[in-house]
């Protein structure tokens, strides 16, 4: 019962502070009176902390310093400073480094049940081309991906969770995770111990396709698994006039392009969703020279770890035939 207690403490905190309006639903016909009265209590603190102007102007300003100042997977420097500030000045007691830029932080009782908040750091390479007054500072650098919001958010939360923490009978593990967007950042903070007696781990995505003030969610898989592939293929360089006198790597690659692409749409079952994109092609230098090799790269995703390793295992295979 501590342990549903403490998941629906969290999830109420990190849900609003992604919307500061959020309302909580309770199943009151389940619930005895005195338990529904506390729970109200909890409920209107945490939303009280969190409609407070101070903590929105608070939010906001942290949000608005990340995105003006975008970091890559493993340069989360900068960014790491200011999490480790703000939670210095919430006296909330942190691990740091963890998977190199990595926190991880703690509020509560230091005893079990451990649950997890998870968010991630790292921008993209991308040029923000819309003007506004806190664009992106760093040229070809972005949050793209609503990085600098779950930070936000996960701060958020653990501002609310730390004023609730006398309650709290358990343990809030809070992960602020590194290089989501190369796929890597995850195992690296399992490697240093971030799950660690851990039960559960609770995270969000911010989507545009609702409006806001809405938190979503739905039964079973939500986001896929992924993985990345990279290959390079070698041929023979020569002039591109005398094509016969060259084994030409860029024909390989294409076919390669051909044969991944039909992977998903030729050899697995539409009900089960998969994704593999060729996203990266490098090959040559000049316009009258097959070069001597090509390098190919992309990207895969499925849901289960049955479709993710066959995935993988096809990619494997089509690499192996084209070279």
């Amino acid at each position: 019962m501590e342990f549903q207690k403490l998941i629906f403490l969290i999830s109420i905190a990190i849900a609003i502070c992604f919307s500061f309006t959020f309302q909580v639903s309770v199943q009151e016909q389940t619930l005895n009176s005195s338990k529904l009265h506390q729970t109200h209590l909890y409920k209107d603190q945490i939303v009280g902390i969190a409609n407070d102007p101070r903590t929105v102007n608070w939010m906001k300003n942290i949000r608005r310093k990340i995105h003006e100042n975008p970091e890559l997977a493993y340069e989360e420097f900068e960014t790491s400073k200011l999490i480790r500030r703000e939670l210095d000045q919430l006296g909330i007691g942190y691990r740091w480094p963890v998977a190199k830029t990595g926190v991880v932080a703690t509020i509560g009782s230091g005893s079990p049940p451990f649950v997890a908040l998870r968010a991630d750091m790292d921008a993209l390479p991308i040029q923000e081309m819309v003007e506004w007054e806190h664009k992106s500072k760093v040229d070809g650098k972005m949050h793209a991906c609503g990085h600098d919001v779950h930070v936000t958010m996960l701060l958020g939360a653990a501002k609310i969770l730390k004023e609730l923490e006398d309650v709290l009978q358990g343990t809030v593990v809070l992960i602020f995770q590194p290089a989501e967007e190369r796929g890597v950042g995850a195992i690296g903070m399992i490697k240093d111990g971030a799950l660690d007696n851990v039960e559960a781990i609770l995270g969000l995505h911010i989507s545009p396709h609702f409006p806001v003030g809405v938190v979503a969610g739905r039964p079973k898989e939500f986001l896929a698994g992924c993985g990345s592939f990279k290959a390079k293929i070698t041929g023979k360089g020569g002039h591109a006039a005398i094509p016969q006198q060259s084994i030409d790597p860029i024909l390989a690659v294409s076919t390669s392009v051909i044969s991944l692409q039909n992977i998903v749409s030729r050899e697995i079952d539409p009900l089960d969703s998969q994704v593999v994109s060729v996203a990266m092609i490098q090959a040559g230098t000049t316009f009258n020279v097959i070069p001597d090799s090509a390098i190919i790269a992309g990207t895969f995703r499925a849901f289960s770890k049955r479709s993710f390793n066959a995935l993988r295992e096809r990619i494997e295979e089509v690499r192996k035939f084209s070279n």
